[in-house]
């Protein structure tokens, strides 16, 4: 949802109504659906403090010119790592370097894992 927010420059809120109506029509989605959109969520209430730190350890880059994926999956794993205890940090950088590889460039995964590993440091700073 974060991403597709981003590529199509709509709304969240309007993502996630529309994810909403689809994930009630799916019931096998229900549990994935919560944590969905609990991420959502927290990226959206969190996402001054996220970007900042984004900003601030990317080296030279800023949020408009990543690519659309790894601006996602920055975003998604820095929540994950700043604000849910049920995920170690170490999970949540490997799941995002991961989708970065295979769904992003082919230096992406090498830039989320060293955005993401400033941005555990300074969680446990």
């Amino acid at each position: 949802m974060l991403f597709q927010a981003d590529v199509r420059e709509e709304s969240i809120a309007a993502i996630v109504n529309a994810e909403a109506k689809r994930a009630s029509a799916e019931p096998e989605r229900a549990a994935s659906w919560l944590y969905a959109r609990e991420i959502v969520d927290g990226v959206t209430d969190h996402r001054e403090e996220i970007d900042e730190l984004i900003m601030s350890y990317a080296q030279g880059w800023t949020l408009e010119r990543m690519p659309h994926v790894d601006r996602a999956l920055l975003r998604l794993a820095s929540w994950e790592i700043l604000y849910n205890d049920e995920v170690p940090t170490a999970v949540a950088i490997d799941e995002a370097v991961e989708l970065a590889k295979e769904y992003s460039t082919d230096d992406s995964g090498r830039f989320v894992n060293g955005v993401l590993g400033k941005i555990a440091d300074h969680a446990r700073a």
